[in-house]
């Protein structure tokens, strides 16, 4: 039987269209994907989606003077529109609005144990922003340090979830790694924020507030779930969590690799809230948690409450898809906030891809006319396989373009050109070694730039190539 492997990124709000600080997200993920499926041969299942049910939702709908529904379908289409745009191969997008998503969530509420459950008047600060309550010692000057906008005092009578039941069991889980936070210093954060002692927290909101929008919560008709419980649900709802369907089964409960890639800002709700939720619920919890940093505009967090925003759609017109997914990828370290800036995307876009990679296999292929070549057998590489393992992806393309460095230098060093009039037989020697080389660097790239790696290969069979990758000025 194959090895399983399920992967799912944070689904967003669609209170406004996607930044690059989305992409980044859903092409880490679709290398995940892609490196599982089309490398290693897993049984791959890769999910994405949109929250359609959060206040700011119901609140830009209104700005923007068109009904929820209408301004949410619009908006989550330009979301899916990233598949296209990106070349991602994620299986289901989900959509957090549709009616099998209330079933499976209203199921997950109902399997919750009595005894986690209570309701009771509560007065705090929250944030629109974040959907969360804040203390006042998250805020910095009165306002969320987010989206720089000062909390609502909001006080009403809700649910609430008693998250210390679990504080034992989660410190135990993710101590252990049965439930592996990445990167370290991640889980470390987590672990302190636990024994910290966790407070029980608000699992609904009045219909009122919540303006009638989500899903009711069963057997209360005042209340609506709170977003982040209807939100994480989506990872077991997507898979018909509601009649523990096929996929359910193959995916949740009989895999051993169940994956969310999500960002640092929500990896509280993702590694105490969801799992806690899901013991309650007596389901299995995910297997690890893949934190990333941010993407930042002149080093402040890319926010579509602040405006400072770079489509994804003007990174591929300038760099074209696979040139898109290699500057957004490589922007972006495993172990801090990646500024990002027109100028350096270009500089590493012409540096990398057109001079690199680009350059290597035009000459390549245009040295190797009649000349055949044995195609080597490539076994998946161990020290990809471990860098994606510890979702360090800029690593493990800083260790392809080792490869393709060291192949242009080859080039340099031996100077095929002359080699070909002067040592036929070393020629051909030379040629075969980057023929290889250059195959090598094309199943490397098959998870990272799939489109690359299929027109090199079709290049080494045909020995006609096009310009992989024009210069930018």
């Amino acid at each position: 039987m194959k090895n399983r492997y399920y992967v799912t990124t944070a689904i967003d709000y669609v209170n406004a269209k996607p930044h690059v600080g989305h992409a980044v997200e859903k092409i880490q993920a679709d290398v995940l994907a892609r490196w599982h499926r089309d490398v290693l041969k897993d049984d791959t299942y890769f999910l994405t989606g949109s929250d359609d049910n959060s206040l700011k939702n119901v609140q830009s709908a209104k700005k923007a003077g068109k009904s929820t529904e209408e301004f949410i379908d619009e908006n989550a289409k330009s979301f899916q529109g990233l598949k296209g745009m990106l070349n991602l191969s994620y299986n289901q997008f989900i959509r957090t609005a549709k009616k099998e998503h209330f079933a499976g969530a209203q199921k997950l509420w109902s399997s919750f144990k009595k005894e986690d459950i209570y309701k009771k008047n509560y007065k705090g600060l929250y944030c629109v922003g974040c959907e969360e309550f804040k203390m006042e010692k998250d805020l910095v000057d009165g306002k969320c340090p987010d989206h720089l906008t000062e909390c609502e005092v909001v006080e009403e009578e809700n649910y609430f979830f008693k998250l210390s039941n679990y504080q034992k069991k989660l410190e135990e889980l993710i101590e252990s790694d049965t439930l592996k936070i990445v990167p370290e210093y991640r889980k470390n954060e987590v672990l302190s924020f636990i024994r910290q002692g966790l407070e029980d927290f608000s699992i609904s909101r009045s219909v009122k507030r919540a303006e009638n929008w989500g899903v009711p919560v069963p057997g209360d008709e005042g209340q609506i779930m709170y977003v982040w419980v209807d939100a994480l649900s989506n990872y077991i709802t997507a898979l018909g969590y509601e009649n523990e369907g096929d996929l359910y089964k193959k995916y949740w409960l009989e895999n051993e690799n169940r994956v969310h890639v999500i960002g640092k800002g929500i990896l509280r709700f993702h590694a105490i809230y969801w799992p806690a939720m899901l013991l309650s619920a007596g389901v299995s919890v995910p297997t690890q948690i893949l934190s990333h940093e941010y993407l930042t505009i002149n080093n402040q967090k890319i926010s579509k409450t602040l405006g400072n925003i770079i489509n994804p759609e003007e990174v591929v017109e300038k760099f074209g898809i696979d040139g898109a997914r290699y500057v957004l990828l490589t922007s972006l370290p495993s172990s801090k906030d990646g500024d990002i800036t027109w100028e350096r995307m270009t500089e590493k876009y012409n540096a990398d891809l057109a001079n690199g990679l680009g350059n290597l296999t035009s000459r390549v292929i245009k040295l190797s006319q009649n000349l055949e070549f044995q195609i080597p057998d490539v076994k998946p590489d161990g020290k990809i396989s471990e860098y994606l393992e510890n979702f360090e992806i800029d690593r493990a393309l800083e260790y392809v373009w080792m490869f393709v460095r060291k192949a242009n230098k080859y080039i340099e060093d031996n100077k095929p050109w002359e080699l070909k009039k002067a040592d036929e037989n070393r020629f051909k020697e030379v040629m075969e070694k980057l023929n290889s080389d250059l195959y090598i660097i094309s199943q490397l790239l098959v998870p990272f730039l799939p489109e690359t790696a299929e027109k090199i290969k079709k290049a080494l069979e045909t020995k006609k190539t096009e310009p992989l990758f024009q210069r930018i000025r």
